[in-house]
């Protein structure tokens, strides 16, 4: 992969296909192709201050610890996938699972949804409460969907939400968990202020009817009061992708979604090809890919960003294909045409069999290409493979002089798994 230089058009106003970057080559050497994969998590697109970066920054260290350990034990990608989320979900700092955004009611309702790139198989939930760790559901619905029809010929679900989804989980022994046990004080916080926010904005709204005057308020962005250092927390979502020693792909996401959301509200992250997507490769393409997203849950629903993000991968420049897609299927897209603001972030793996493989059976290799990118100030991500002996992680930023929602940031490297030493 080319290294990636910051670029600007000649003008004051910033190109939206401005972009960031730099290249990471990382050569593994070794026979066991079982000690072999590589995982990519992130907590969020959105903004992440430089007061809470080391927080954001040793979950996806322990997320890629934990989906490592189970790749050395000869896990699988799906294994792996899990085990990642389920850490990100634990952290009090991100959106999803334990410190999730408030709804209206001042419940906990989360979205989540994993997908198998070998089966093609897809689990996901909606608006789920009561639950600690949502991808748990989700995993555990794309497992049965693999053992075959129910009794009488029904088809099992593969998404479920609200209150039919916590039964449904509890029934299948995944412990319930009350929302208390899940709002931390910095949620809580979000809460009543935000409560507070829209209180005052109703009755700004209410005097001017009265008045009839033609002056407009803008309260439609709920944002924490001057001096809250994050002031995006409503778009972190989590999630993250990984290749295992077969060269399986599986990818996941969760989130607790926006901040003061309707109840019942399901963003992308348990939507079908908007908030992950996983394949392997097939006849029909040469790379295996995995997406994972985050940001604005109703412009990566209109767009599909995912599976968009998945099929531009099969180019043969990774880096263009994703810096397209963005600009593209997102920033450009006729669907977000009336979106002066469109916000969002992915992560992407894809990988494809090394020609050392193609010429011996004993040997696997895989050229494995991540890339992130993202419109929001930040994206935080962390990555690893399964002969590092610690994870590496970045907030990356969008350039000087970048506009949010309207510019894109765009990094990667590149990681060959299994090549023989000399």
């Amino acid at each position: 992969m080319e290294n990636l230089e910051n670029s600007s058009d000649s003008k004051e106003t910033v190109s939206p296909l401005n972009y960031s970057g730099f290249k990471l080559n990382s050569t593994i050497s070794h026979r066991d192709g079982k000690n072999m994969g590589f995982v990519l998590v992130h907590a969020g697109a959105g903004y992440h201050s430089e007061s809470k970066a080391k927080e954001y920054k040793h979950v996806c260290k322990r997320a890629c610890q934990k989906a490592v350990d189970r790749l050395r034990a000869g896990g699988l990608a799906l294994e792996a996938v899990t085990a990642a989320l389920v850490e990100l979900e634990d952290s009090p700092f991100t959106n999803a699972g334990t410190g999730s955004n408030l709804n209206l009611s001042g419940e906990v309702e989360c979205d989540a949804s994993i997908m198998d790139g070998k089966s093609l198989n897809y689990g996901a939930v909606g608006a789920l409460s009561g639950i600690k760790n949502p991808v748990l559901v989700a995993r555990t619905l794309l497992s049965e969907t693999q053992k075959g029809k129910l009794s009488a010929g029904r088809i099992p679900p593969c998404f479920l939400v609200g209150k039919g989804a916590e039964q449904w989980a509890i029934s299948h022994g995944i412990p319930a968990c009350p929302t208390e046990k899940m709002t931390t004080k910095f949620s809580l916080s979000g809460y009543k202020r935000n409560k507070r926010k829209m209180e005052l904005a109703e009755q700004v709204e209410t005097k001017r009817r009265r008045q009839s005057c033609g002056h407009e308020n803008d309260f439609g962005c709920l944002e924490p009061v001057e001096g809250e250092e994050n002031n995006s927390a409503c778009l972190d979502t989590v999630g993250a992708v990984v290749v295992d020693w077969e060269g399986n792909v599986a990818a996941a996401v969760s989130s607790g979604g926006l901040a003061m959301k309707h109840p019942g509200r399901v963003g992308q992250a348990a939507h079908y090809g908007c908030g992950c997507w996983a394949e392997n490769a097939r006849n029909v393409s040469l790379y295996s890919t995995a997406v994972s997203t985050s940001g604005s849950g109703e412009h990566l629903i209109r767009t599909m960003l995912a599976r968009e993000c998945s099929t531009a991968m099969q180019a043969e420049n990774a880096h263009q294909a994703l810096l397209e897609a963005m600009q593209n299927k997102f920033i450009s897209s006729p669907f977000l045409a009336g979106e002066d603001c469109v916000l969002g972030g992915v992560i992407v793996l894809r990988c494809c069999t090394c020609g050392e493989a193609q010429r011996s059976e004993d040997i696997q290799a895989l050229l494995v290409e991540f890339l992130w990118s993202h419109t929001t100030e930040s994206m935080c991500v962390g990555y690893m493979s399964a002969q590092d002996s610690k994870a590496r992680t970045h907030i990356s930023r969008l350039p000087p002089g970048a506009v949010a929602g309207q510019s894109l940031a765009i990094e990667g490297g590149v990681c060959r798994l299994g090549t023989p030493s000399d």
